[in-house]
């Protein structure tokens, strides 16, 4: 089973969870330290950690069939991870996903081609994964917060604002910011982005 390390508000005091999916080669502490840069919120973060600290092996530009077994895997291990929070009395419509790098590549795949309710995404550097446009997502009213830079070294401009486009589509509202620079970073714009959406959230939850 799939760890979670937790760090927040205690779950009977948390209005959201956030379940924060770390990058390649990062770990939860990654993503605990990120948090860290975010303004207070009440909720509760979760975080799983992947195998070898990858989700999948390959760039997430590649065929869908070229990450796998490994993305099958990891999906599974998000969607199990989201089965836990559901056990601690965090339903769909509690949980926050959001991910960075690889992490939030995992979880543009998983909202697009799995749909399920969802209290909000955010996304920093990432975008769906395989050389096809996923399918089949259905996230009317979901607020997302999507950050990237222009020249990221491992994440393209033009993937992020395709994904934006087809979480429009499936009703997401999306707040898409692409800042200039070339380094793989998360800005703290992008932090208070995420905080004005986990507080306005958790206000209406």
């Amino acid at each position: 089973m799939t760890s979670l390390l937790e760090w927040g508000l205690p779950a009977d005091r948390a209005e959201l969870a956030v379940l924060a999916v770390h990058g390649r080669g990062q770990d939860p502490a990654f993503m605990c330290a990120l948090a860290r840069r975010l303004g207070p919120a009440p909720v509760r973060f979760f975080a799983p950690e992947a195998e070898n600290n990858t989700w999948y092996p390959l760039s997430f530009l590649e065929p869908v069939e070229r990450n796998q077994p490994a993305l099958d895997r990891s999906l599974r291990a998000v969607e199990t991870s989201l089965d836990r929070l559901a056990q601690a009395g965090f339903g769909g419509q509690r949980v926050v996903l959001w991910g960075f790098s690889q992490g939030a590549c995992l979880l543009s795949h998983l909202v697009l081609t799995a749909p399920r309710p969802l209290a909000g995404l955010v996304l920093f550097t990432g975008g769906y994964i395989g050389g096809t446009p996923p399918s089949g997502a259905a996230l009317d009213g979901v607020p997302a917060v999507m950050r990237s830079i222009e020249d990221d070294p491992w994440v393209p401009r033009h993937r992020v604002e395709e994904t934006a486009e087809l979480l429009r589509r499936a009703g997401a509202k999306v707040d898409l910011r692409i800042d200039p620079g070339t380094e793989h970073i998360v800005t703290d714009e992008a932090c208070a982005a995420a905080t004005e959406l986990l507080t306005t959230v958790a206000a209406r939850s």
